[in-house]
């Protein structure tokens, strides 16, 4: 996936806003005002980063030379994935949906049944 792919998906997501966080290097995605995605804006090696059980990544990192391990930002961990890489896009798009699927999860109860489609 490219820049532009990653972001038309990411807008595809119910209730999806995009902002510039710092400066103009990234974008962030987020779900009721709570971040699930930061995409460089790097052309060269875009990279994004989404949320993930530790499990999970184990098994992507054995598979895919293109996933960096967790770092830690605004409390959280967060994995890194880029874009120019092995990695199919369907595999890319499960990620995203999945770090989306982790905000909601911590949504209160009433805000997750506009969710329970998913």
């Amino acid at each position: 996936m490219n820049i532009e792919e990653v972001r038309e998906y990411c807008l595809s997501l119910k209730n999806t806003t995009e902002c510039l966080p710092f400066d103009d290097t990234s974008l962030v995605f987020k779900v009721e005002n709570k971040m699930y995605l930061l995409l460089t804006l790097d052309s060269a090696d875009p990279y994004i980063a989404v949320k993930c059980h530790t499990d999970y990544i184990e098994e992507l990192r054995e598979k895919y030379s293109a996933v960096e391990g967790a770092y830690h930002f605004n409390k959280k961990y967060w994995n890194g994935i880029y874009l120019n890489s092995d990695m199919p896009d369907d595999e890319v798009r499960k990620w995203i949906l999945h770090s989306y699927k982790e905000v909601i999860a911590k949504l209160p109860k009433k805000i997750r049944e506009e969710y329970k489609d998913l």
